[in-house]
């Protein structure tokens, strides 16, 4: 009798197959661009330019954070561009 290296893997892919994922947000880069995570298998999704969710591979964890980077210092320099008029 054979059994399963990796058992613990099994089910959760099992499940996914069965059922479908059940993706969460793990990480909101943008308003637009966000990373998903399956609760089950850990399979991990990012949106692409198109908005459609494409696997998160080493090249889109670089350009979303690149995009993070970008994104982040854009809001800081927006607060304080607001809040530097109102002190005048």
């Amino acid at each position: 009798m054979k059994t399963t290296p990796n058992k613990s893997a099994f089910i959760p892919k099992m499940y996914c197959n069965l059922f479908g994922h059940n993706f969460k947000v793990t990480k909101q880069v943008t308003y637009h661009v966000k990373e998903y995570t399956c609760s089950h298998c850990k399979k991990q999704l990012t949106t692409n330019s198109n908005g459609n969710l494409t696997e998160l591979t080493p090249k889109f964890k670089e350009i979303n954070a690149i995009l993070e980077r970008i994104h982040h210092s854009r809001m800081e320099r927006r607060q304080r561009q607001h809040i530097a008029p109102s002190l005048y």
